[in-house]
């Protein structure tokens, strides 16, 4: 089932009848919020994330082009779009929006309909956008996120750790002897059984921040986010024991049923500080999955200096 986007708008101006006027018009398709100044705006931007900004020209604190490039200034709201929406109806003066990268000029008085329909043109283009970035960060195979989504999410975290002083957990994960599988079973069953895998790795992570993600090949990551190495090798057994269960259909098998299918993991733990290496904190789980591979496969290990 296609889970229907409900989008958020943000108005922003200093007359109440103009915010309810548009709220009204805008509230049966869209969240809206509203904001009577520009320094309110810019605090509700940068914590809503709205994905359209309706903006004022002429208000009393600040205006409608400061409010913009203070949006532009953050990096957090520098995307979102931004229409003017304003009694100022000279042609210089829509050269002048225009030039400040809003998207769309509307002058008072407007007419409720269009209104909407330049806003459903913003909003298919912002949709249309969020969609491409969504499959680019997306393993097409296996449905989950791919190596660029989990490096973003990485120096997210790894961020959040080193501000925090909390540990951060990594497992490296790799289907033990993949190569054979297919030559066995044909590329057919390779794909079924490293979307099975991807799947299972997902479903076995229980809290709202960790993340799997396809490394490249048979090989998958997992970020565990406050997580010690206690805690990412518990992790690590909990995947590993659901994958050496999983019941994967295989035409081609005796039984009907998909041979044994196994992962090797390694698992690693820092508390990063400034001086920390992402790239050796990897090295580390990386290290440690070719120490499982080595001494037997489908087992997990522990990274060490």
């Amino acid at each position: 089932m296609i889970e229907m986007i409900r989008n958020s708008i943000l108005v922003v101006d200093d007359e109440k009848a103009n915010l309810l006027l548009l709220s009204r018009i805008l509230d049966e398709k869209y969240d809206v919020y509203t904001a009577k100044d520009g320094a309110s705006a810019i605090k509700k931007a940068a914590e809503l994330l709205p994905d359209l900004i309706l903006l004022d020209i002429v208000m009393p604190d600040m205006s409608g082009y400061e409010v913009l490039d203070a949006l532009k200034r953050q990096s957090v709201t520098r995307a979102i779009p931004v229409i003017f929406v304003t009694k100022l109806s000279s042609p210089d003066e829509e050269e002048k929006a225009l030039s400040y990268n809003a998207v769309d000029y509307i002058t008072k008085p407007f007419r409720p309909n269009i209104i909407k329909l330049r806003i459903r043109t913003q909003i298919r283009s912002v949709n249309q956008i969020r969609t491409i970035e969504r499959l680019s960060m997306t393993d097409q195979l296996t449905e989950i996120p791919n190596r660029r989504s989990f490096d973003n999410r990485m120096n997210v975290e790894w961020r959040t750790s080193i501000r925090e002083t909390s540990p951060i957990g990594i497992l490296m994960l790799d289907i033990d002897r993949f190569k054979n599988y297919n030559d066995t079973y044909g590329h057919q069953q390779g794909d079924k059984v490293l979307y099975a895998v991807a799947k299972c790795i997902e479903k076995s992570l229980t809290r709202p921040r960790d993340f799997a993600a396809r490394w490249g090949g048979e090989e998958f990551s997992a970020l565990l986010p406050n997580t010690d190495l206690g805690g990412a090798e518990e992790v690590a057994e909990r995947i590993r024991v659901n994958v050496e269960q999983l019941k994967i259909p295989c035409e081609k098998c005796p039984d009907g049923m998909a041979s044994s299918v196994t992962i090797s993991v390694g698992a690693a733990s820092v508390i990063p500080d400034n001086d920390s290496s992402l790239d050796r904190f990897i090295s580390l789980a990386d290290n440690a999955l070719y120490e499982a591979k080595r001494t037997g496969r489908n087992k997990v290990c522990l990274a060490s200096e």
